[in-house]
């Protein structure tokens, strides 16, 4: 699949084709930033990672994670750990997170691979921890982005939601369909 392919990314990251690029800060993430205490976060498919710098300079351990070469090469350097490798198959050895956020990545990914970005999420996070971030909903004709459904269960099982709004400052390709979502890891699974 084309959009499993680190090249694919590659190409449009080269050729400055990034609808998904917000070029700064979603306001949601802003205001989020500025009530949480630091700790450890993992940003998985980080692309330009203009989070990363945001999270640093507030106190944040940042693990930044894309494998795509010209993501990277976008990605600031000086502000924590930056991987070029497949979020999937990277080892991380023992270390677990207190937040993971998204942006883009889940909806980059096709949907039969769903089930193991949450079993992934629940994995990296410690219990309590939190997933925060854009969520986008609705249908796609010619996907990627790949929205989930309305009322999708993907992570019910590990994870219970505990903010749900809506985004004001989505760019054009989510407007209307990108939530800000706040799932805190469940102590013990369906608990």
């Amino acid at each position: 699949m084309k959009d499993t392919d680190p090249e694919f990314w590659d190409r449009r990251y080269r050729a400055g084709g990034m609808p998904w690029d917000f070029g700064g800060l979603p306001a949601a993430l802003t205001g989020w930033l500025e009530t949480e205490r630091p700790g450890r976060v993992l940003i998985p498919g980080c692309g330009s990672g203009y989070e990363i710098r945001s999270f640093h300079e507030r106190g944040w351990d940042v693990t930044a994670v894309d494998f795509s070469p010209a993501a990277i090469e976008r990605a600031p350097k000086d502000c924590g750990e930056l991987l070029l490798a497949n979020f999937f198959a990277y080892d991380f050895g023992r270390r677990t997170f207190d937040v993971i956020y998204e942006r883009t990545f889940l909806c980059s990914l096709p949907p039969k691979i769903w089930p193991k970005y949450a079993e992934r999420m629940a994995e990296l996070l410690v219990a309590g921890g939190k997933l925060i971030g854009f969520f986008l909903y609705g249908h796609e004709d010619q996907p990627p982005p790949y929205p989930l459904p309305a009322g999708a269960p993907l992570f019910d099982a590990d994870f219970r939601r505990i903010v749900d709004e809506p985004v004001t400052d989505s760019l054009p390709l989510f407007a209307g369909r990108e939530r800000w979502q706040v799932w805190e890891r469940r102590h013990a699974k369906g608990r």
